[in-house]
């Protein structure tokens, strides 16, 4: 027989297959137990990370406009792979159809229905049901571990922050507060399966999640009737962003500080109709706060940059042209733009011929997904990471 080839040699030939293509690695793993041992050891998932670098997008979640969903043949937890990646799912009754997507960061998705909050990690099917604090009205999910790469932390400790508004009926002031949970440990559930925690201290034994914090101090807003934006919000800096918009139509920026444990106001580049629909917050590769808004067919892209003197101002960033960019037959319909890669130069669109993902540095385009009324787009960014078999569940694929 033909000599084996070294381990090292196996290494750098595995290293060069797509990680958003991951039904390569699994059918490599399945040739024999040397490379299934190779495959699956620490030392070879760690170089693959470094080799690639960022995760790839093995998915996206989607939330419907209120006058369009949700559909009966929606997907679970409305996840759609745009690869052989199949997220795995427990086999409970428990995944009501009202909770929909609110926000996915750092392998884990947070899906909610304003009465409870469910986090989920589709790569083991794990997953947590929240009872959040009352009068909550926006949530985000994030790592817990301070200066994690977030290439392969889905198992990792996790945090949630929700956000509420409260809205004084004597005077017509509105107040926004924010809750931090502690940190959420790794062992937060078995394998496939549920487990829960109320807020006051009562657990499942397998879980070791604390509790909530005290609210920050509360920000007064001048907006009347302020809204939270279905839209997730980005992680910018320690800080999370959402986007707020109120009965004048005017738009904002909440920002909620980590490390200060306070939120603050920030103003958008315009005030003009034209950025309040379809406009989206961006986490840009540089590292600043981006906002893209559509005027008709042109894209605007702003970036939010912080001088020498520690002052911030929003510069404009891009203006593209989409009917010179993208294959647009019918420019009377509807174009949208539904979402973005956190930390990448990157969203996606909805056109007349369906869903396109945009690089705005190099203003490549690729066809992700057929047409959707789509109110917004949260990809799914990880590494096919599966160390483990974790039944019962099952695998939830799509096929467009």
């Amino acid at each position: 027989p033909a000599p084996a080839l070294p381990d090292e040699l196996l290494e750098e030939i595995f290293l060069r297959l797509p990680p958003d293509e991951p039904e390569h690695l699994v059918r490599a793993s399945l040739a024999c137990k040397l490379w299934l041992g190779l495959l699956s050891g620490a030392r070879f998932r760690g170089l693959y990370r470094e080799f690639h670098g960022a995760p790839p997008m093995l998915g996206f979640l989607y939330n419907w406009f209120f006058c369009s969903g949700p559909k009966e043949d929606d997907p679970v937890a409305n996840f759609v792979s745009t690869t052989k990646f199949g997220a795995l799912v427990p086999d409970s009754d428990g995944w009501d159809r009202q909770y929909t997507p609110w926000d996915c960061r750092h392998g884990r998705v947070l899906l909610g229905d304003y009465t409870g909050l469910i986090v989920w990690n589709p790569m083991t099917g794990r997953r947590m049901n929240l009872e959040p604090p009352v009068g909550y009205v926006g949530a985000a999910v994030f790592c817990a571990v301070t200066g994690c790469d977030h290439r392969a932390c889905h198992e990792g400790p996790f945090r949630v922050v929700v956000i509420g508004l409260d809205m004084n009926e004597d005077d017509g002031d509105c107040v926004a507060h924010a809750c931090v949970s502690s940190p959420v440990t790794p062992e937060w559930s078995r394998a496939c399966s549920d487990s829960h925690f109320d807020g006051r201290g009562r657990a499942s034994s397998d879980s070791r999640f604390d509790g909530w914090s005290k609210q920050c101090s509360g920000l007064y807003l001048l907006a009347g009737d302020p809204k939270i934006d279905a839209l997730p919000p980005v992680l910018v800096d320690d800080a999370l962003h959402f986007r707020l918009t109120d009965d004048d139509e005017r738009v904002g920026i909440l920002k909620y500080d980590f490390s200060s444990n306070c939120l603050s106001m920030i103003d958008v580049p315009l005030t003009r109709l034209a950025i309040v629909w379809p406009a989206i917050l961006m986490a840009l590769e540089d590292g600043s706060l981006g906002l893209a808004h559509l005027d008709g067919l042109t894209l605007y892209l702003w970036s939010r940059q912080i001088d020498s003197n520690g002052v911030a101002s929003w510069t404009q960033h891009k203006v593209i042209d989409l009917k010179e960019l993208l294959p647009i037959q019918n420019p009377k319909k509807r174009i949208s733009v539904i979402g973005s890669v956190e930390g990448h130069d990157i969203i996606f669109v909805n056109i007349d011929l369906g869903i396109y993902e945009i690089d705005l540095k190099t203003l490549r385009w690729k066809k992700l997904w057929k047409r959707e009324k789509f109110r917004s787009l949260i990809p799914y960014m990880s590494f096919y990471n599966r160390q483990e078999r974790v039944r019962p569940c099952k695998a939830l694929t799509t096929d467009d």
